[in-house]
């Protein structure tokens, strides 16, 4: 688990929240008020965020941990907390396609709304404790400290941010102020109205696509493929946001053919050729620590199936490949973006994202003056006032 720098004497409420979070909510709006919720006839709150469909009486928390019940109010206790700080190549969300080899800060909170029995940040994911959220910042702060790093965008990312929506969306929004772009990685497990609140000041998503059947879905993620399904139908072709697609390949479990098949084909229907999808490494961890990590041979048999069905950018993650981290010109095959890992090794895009051999435009979000120099490093940021 990540090591945060977070403020060394504060009081913890019996929400969870600080004295000094708490103290910083002005009585005109509390920020931390869920922004989706109604009450049942029974005094019970209904979080409206998901499908879970949290109902909670006072005192209750949801199943994602970081939501409960405030005397009738649904509160999101973890706004203005996080488990830390970090600065990130944005190829490790991964976005290919979306500003290359620019330096992204980013962070997350505690608490998930999926159960994967996989995941591979359980220490923040799974946490119920509330030493996890050990450092404050509130939206301008996050937004100041980006700007003061040099970042080219904030990512919610580590834990799912669908849990802590409020917070993000500010965030978003105080990073814009700033000319700063927002990213969400996510499982996408969220429900329709809130979904088109959080999407409309997103500039980029990773969205993952964890399997393609219920029962994966069900079993190994505790959550419903329809319900993701219809989210990234939803970004891809009704929002501006900048879409990839991650899977994360768990021999076994979601690697057959005909799953990969139905997964490709649904992309190419649903959501178009072009949008990037990352087949990605599993190693053992968490509550599967008995299942082998992906073999690299497993990744590339993926990756051309992906291609036999039409998709134009398909890319292998977790590992060293440098033709499945290559992106290359649809018309003539030129490489335009060479990648080891989360290095960019060579960059020939002409400043409007064009092949500079055939003219062919390559889709994404790509700087004028090329692509940046972060490379592979990463280091923690302290969040002070």
């Amino acid at each position: 688990m990540m090591n945060t720098n977070g403020p060394t004497s504060t009081t913890v409420t019996k929400s969870g929240i600080t004295e000094s979070a708490a103290a910083a909510r002005t009585a005109d709006r509390d920020p931390a008020i869920g922004r989706w919720q109604h009450r049942l006839s029974d005094g019970r709150a209904q979080c409206d965020l998901c499908p879970r469909h949290c109902t909670l009486r006072d005192g209750q928390r949801g199943f994602c941990f970081v939501r409960s019940n405030h005397h009738g109010m649904i509160m999101l206790d973890a706004y203005g907390l996080s488990s830390g700080f970090a600065m990130d190549p944005v190829e490790k969300k991964p976005l290919n396609h979306f500003h290359p080899g620019s330096a992204v800060l980013s962070f997350g909170t505690a608490g998930c709304n999926s159960a994967c029995r996989y995941c591979q940040n359980w220490s923040i994911s799974a946490s119920r404790q509330w030493s996890t959220l050990a450092v404050e910042a509130s939206p301008e702060r996050i937004a100041a400290v980006a700007a003061e790093y040099g970042a080219r965008s904030v990512a919610f990312t580590y834990n799912d941010p669908i849990i802590f929506a409020e917070y993000a969306i500010d965030t978003a929004q105080a990073c814009h102020a700033r000319g700063i772009e927002a990213i969400a990685v996510t499982a996408g497990y969220m429900e329709s109205a809130p979904r088109t609140d959080f999407y409309r000041v997103m500039d980029a998503a990773n969205i993952d696509l964890k399997g393609f059947t219920e029962d994966f879905y069900r079993t190994v993620t505790g959550t419903h493929l329809h319900d993701v399904l219809d989210t990234i139908a939803y970004v891809c072709n009704e929002t501006d946001t900048w879409v990839e697609l991650t899977t994360l390949l768990i021999p076994g479990y979601n690697d057959d053919d005909a799953q990969l098949h139905a997964e490709c084909a649904w992309i190419r229907e649903h959501c178009g050729r072009d949008v990037p999808l990352h087949f990605s490494a599993f190693h053992p961890d968490y509550r599967m620590r008995d299942v082998p990590p992906t073999p690299l041979a497993t990744l590339v048999h993926a990756r051309e199936i992906a291609m036999e069905e039409g998709l134009r950018f398909v890319y292998t993650g977790n590992v060293i490949d440098r033709e499945g981290g290559t992106t290359y010109c649809l018309d003539c095959g030129a490489a335009l973006v060479v990648r080891d890992r989360y290095e960019i090794d060579g960059y020939r895009l002409t400043p409007d994202g064009r092949c500079p051999d055939c003219g062919c435009v390559i889709p994404g979000r790509w700087d004028a003056d090329g692509a940046g120099d972060f490379g592979c490093r990463r280091w923690r940021v302290a969040m002070r006032a």
